[in-house]
């Protein structure tokens, strides 16, 4: 992965599994560090604002990470 400049789609889907993982990493860690580049959407915006607040009144309405993973690994989150 040395020489990104010049690569193709194609190159990338001829990867590894492992390899394309870590530029998908790679990227959005590039994404990550400058926050401010990506914009948001108004509506989006006060989705989050009003989720954050629903949050903040009441924390423990939702559920712990534990409770989510489990979910996730038996696939009962497909049901709600």
């Amino acid at each position: 992965m040395s020489n990104m400049h010049n690569i193709s789609i194609a190159d990338i889907l001829e990867l590894p599994v492992q390899e394309r993982i870590r530029l998908v990493e790679l990227i959005w860690d590039s994404v990550a560090a400058v926050p401010e580049a990506v914009k948001i959407s108004p509506a989006l915006k006060a989705e989050l604002e009003l989720r954050l607040a629903e949050f903040e009144a009441n924390p423990e309405s939702g559920y712990s990470w534990d409770q989510v993973k489990s979910r996730i690994n038996d696939g009962s989150w497909r049901t709600t």
